[in-house]
């Protein structure tokens, strides 16, 4: 199937063709950039607008193959530079019409910002930089990404439910769009998982995706990318590994996708179920009476939102038991460790339904962690897979 390019890439590529024409003069209707996957997009600049002191221009965002709601819309960049008192090279990146507004926390970019994620805003500054550095320019630059039909674009997305009001997010972490055919990643996930099989690994590990790659070298000093890419289909995964004759199995993720399977939801996609905060919140219900801590919980638009803000009521009982050592103890304890206590929940939640996908046949161990907290509990073996995966790799690179 045909990959597609992100918004990212769009904002990127037509603000480096708008920084360009600007600062030569000259009309510029095709641009090269190489996105954080290293591949190069050069598609076309069209809507092209060349005023005194800025340009305004625009790509056609390309989604390939993938299902995608911002496929075919105009992503456009306004440039415009003046003259700042220490002629070093500052560049200012917002959002214009058709870009959404944060107005809730726990995202990507603080309440108030335009929705241009980090990787989009770093795309499209080392783009302008590049431009600049040519041209020897070095006073300030300000870009204004738009999206003509933005605000309609957003009603199908997730957007107004997040908190991002006013159109869409300028999204992207590799720049690329890989279609989502459900057949094509399942054909992928057997080969990868047959794969596994046949260098003889007796226990498979899989994860929904990179997130958290990090946290697992650091931890664990294991890499994720060797685990199986299971996406959001754990329980056709499961079914597959299954199949073709593994016992054990290691999923490691991040507890925005398992808490789902806490619920019993073995495809985690939104288009799916969507109960993140509703499984958070039944879980705190059995550990506290503090029902404006669950509302809390229930209004928050993230899970790691949600993790703070539990976080935040543990460490408030911490110093209240301080506080109150002599008077009333037990009341004080039995509000603390909330946190830990959810998470416990969580975790025994999840591996049950894991185990019970194939009525105990399968034997499945967890790893839950946050990007904020890092790991938020383990099933009882989970080391000893871990310990396993790391040694089997250790012993295919001693053969080889």
């Amino acid at each position: 199937m045909r990959f597609g390019y992100t918004t990212g890439s769009c904002a990127a590529a037509a603000s480096k063709a708008a920084i360009y024409m600007l600062l030569s003069g000259r009309k510029k209707e095709k641009i090269s950039i190489i996105t954080p996957k290293n591949i190069e997009y050069s598609p076309r600049i069209e809507k092209i607008n060349i005023q005194e002191n800025s340009v305004e221009c625009a790509v056609q965002k390309d989604a390939g193959d993938d299902i995608d709601a911002t496929d075919k819309a105009y992503i456009f960049s306004k440039v415009t530079v003046k003259e700042n008192k220490s002629h070093q090279l500052k560049i200012i990146i917002d959002g214009g019409f058709g870009v959404g507004r944060v107005t809730k926390p726990g995202l990507d970019q603080p309440v108030g910002n335009a929705a241009i994620n980090t990787v989009p805003r770093q795309m499209i500054k080392k783009e302008v930089e590049e431009v600049c550095c040519l041209f020897d320019f070095s006073d300030t630059v300000i870009i204004e990404i738009s999206v003509p039909n933005g605000l309609e674009i957003a009603k199908k997305t997730f957007n107004p439910r997040l908190g991002i009001v006013g159109g869409i997010s300028i999204l992207g972490t590799s720049g690329i769009v890989e279609p989502m055919s459900k057949k094509a990643l399942l054909d992928t996930i057997r080969v990868e998982i047959n794969q596994k099989k046949a260098l003889g690994y007796e226990i498979l590990a899989i994860s929904p995706g990179n997130y958290g790659i990090n946290f697992m070298k650091d931890k664990y000093d294991y890499d994720l990318d060797k685990s199986v890419k299971c996406s959001n289909f754990i329980g056709e995964t499961l079914d597959i590994a299954k199949e073709i004759g593994f016992k054990k199995i290691l999923l490691s993720g991040h507890i925005g996708k398992l808490i789902k399977v806490s619920g019993g939801i073995m495809n985690t996609h939104s288009k799916e179920a969507d109960c993140r905060m509703e499984l958070l919140a039944a879980a705190a219900i059995r550990v506290t009476d503090d029902i404006s801590l669950v509302r809390k919980v229930l209004d928050s638009i993230s899970t790691e939102d949600a993790l703070t803000i539990l976080k935040a009521v543990d460490e408030e009982n911490s110093v209240d038991c301080m506080d109150n050592i002599d008077k009333d103890v037990s009341i004080i304890i039995s509000n603390k460790h909330i946190f830990e206590n959810i998470m416990e929940i969580i975790l025994e939640k999840i591996y049950f339904y894991l185990n019970n996908r194939h009525n105990g046949e399968l034997n499945v161990e967890t790893i839950i962690f946050s990007s904020k907290y890092g790991e938020l509990g383990k099933s009882n073996l989970a080391d000893d897979y871990i310990r396993y995966l790391k040694n089997h790799k250790n012993e295919n690179r001693a053969k080889n």
